[in-house]
């Protein structure tokens, strides 16, 4: 008989390898300034920018190792003209394993929004 990997049965994270939203924060925030900090706002290298910064924050994240979460990355910059932004976001997740954590990077040219969303796969 062979054996049952109880780790595929887990219906909870392990405590050690919850997703933190604090922790995450930092990883955005370092990444978001390592990335932007001077840069200008240029609508046709903003895509493939928003691109590198989302998959850079991903990449960070699985040094991690949030295992059996499913991590979403998701980065908006725009250029910086004094208007007012408002988002939002509806989920339907399981309080004690999901989260998400979030920052802003602002300069004089640009603003960006990165949100990661650590969904727990039971």
């Amino acid at each position: 008989m062979s054996e049952v990997d109880h780790e595929s049965f887990s219906l909870r994270p392990n405590y050690k390898k919850k997703f933190r939203a604090n922790e995450v924060r930092d990883v955005i925030r370092k990444v978001l300034v390592e990335k932007l900090e001077g840069a200008e706002y240029n609508s046709d290298g903003a895509s493939s920018l928003t691109k590198e910064v989302a998959d850079l924050i991903r990449d960070r994240l699985k040094q991690k190792d949030y295992s059996r979460y499913k991590l979403i990355v998701n980065v908006f910059i725009c250029q910086q003209t004094g208007d007012g932004v408002k988002m939002g976001c509806r989920c339907f997740w399981d309080q004690d394993t999901d989260s998400y954590a979030q920052d802003i990077y602002m300069n004089k040219a640009l603003f960006a929004i990165a949100t990661v969303f650590g969904i727990y796969h039971y």
